[in-house]
């Protein structure tokens, strides 16, 4: 806690872009408003900062846009940042604006950032995490989780339906370099019959083992749903390696990349964000200082941010239990 009162406050989205970081920045943006404050957009996240690229925003400066994906703050990587010059460049900027409070949204990197900088300044720090692969502890989901696993959901659908008409094995690599948490929920929730995540040691060779007592049974038409970041590096490891343990196999390997990122917020994650960004701005008005907002049991969280970039999501084995059987 700080005693320090908070006045002109600043908001910006930085690492990957998240479906609902609009809608985090509307909520911030108009509740800062509504209680007095004066509300500053950082554009293009710690790199903006760097350069006083600091737009004062008006309630009417986030109309229509919480339904848009991406970020109308844009956003981008800072090499800069990670000096002790450039966050002191950024620092002298923000108080050339009178802003004495940040909220950053964003995944752990950008935590890093931000504990880093309020460390070093006396500047509040509160995050939000904006990140599609659910990879922040101390909140149950984040921003732009849920409509990445709608749209690998959307996609794993169509690929079925070709699948079942070829009697095709099809190997889907949706995103999640340190997190199977979009393989895990999309492969659940289209049936597949294996999902390859980093955080589960996955033995191939069993792998191969089901498959081909799948294929004794008639069972011809199988989803694979991999991890980008899998031990085995991906789907096309994965495919590789199956196409020489079952030759005459029909496999294909269809990659969803950045697709996952796009588009329009689902209900939950507009709904998500929004109270995040209100909770944001009452934590700085309540003197809180590196904390970052979350929701678990659909109630408000606050995690420190030093425990939110150290910590990880722990996925319990009953899950894979699930899917073997669910698929048998």
């Amino acid at each position: 806690m700080t005693d320090k009162k908070v006045t002109r406050i600043g908001v910006l989205t930085s690492g990957g872009d998240a479906p609902g970081m609009n809608a985090a920045v509307r909520a911030v943006v108009r509740t800062g408003i509504y209680h007095g404050l004066e509300v500053y957009a950082v554009m293009r996240g710690y790199q903006g900062m760097i350069e006083n690229d600091i737009v004062k925003m008006e309630s009417r400066s986030v109309a229509n846009i919480i339904q848009r994906g991406g970020t109308i703050l844009k956003t981008a990587r800072s090499k800069e940042f990670f000096t002790p010059e450039g966050r002191k460049k950024a620092y002298e900027n923000l108080k050339s604006h009178g802003i004495n409070g940040l909220i950053v949204v964003g995944g752990d990197g950008s935590f890093n950032g931000a504990l880093k900088f309020s460390e070093e300044f006396d500047i509040p720090c509160i995050g939000l995490p904006g990140t599609i692969d659910k990879d922040i502890a101390g909140s149950d989901f984040t921003i732009g989780f849920d409509t990445a696993v709608n749209t690998a959901i959307d996609a794993i659908d169509k690929i079925r339906d070709t699948a079942d008409a070829h009697d095709r094995l099809f190997i889907i690599e949706v995103m999640g370099r340190d997190a199977g948490y979009i393989a895990l929920h999309s492969g659940v929730a289209t049936g597949a019959e294996h999902v390859l995540i980093p955080e589960h040691k996955t033995d191939i060779d069993e792998v191969i083992n089901s498959l081909q007592e799948k294929e004794k049974r008639k069972k011809l038409m199988n989803l694979i749903v991999v991890a980008e970041g899998d031990e085995f590096g991906g789907g096309e490891q994965v495919t590789k390696y199956i196409k020489e343990k079952l030759p005459n196999a029909d496999i294909k390997i269809t990659v969803l990349g950045h697709i996952q990122r796009g588009g329009s917020p689902t209900c939950a994650d507009r709904i998500l964000a929004s109270r995040m960004g209100y909770h944001a701005v009452l934590c700085l008005m309540e003197g809180r200082n590196n904390v970052m907002v979350g929701i678990v049991n659909d109630q408000m969280h606050y995690t420190p941010l030093s425990k939110a970039v150290k910590a990880k999501q722990q996925i319990d084995e009953d899950w894979f239990d699930m899917i073997k059987i669910l698929a048998s």
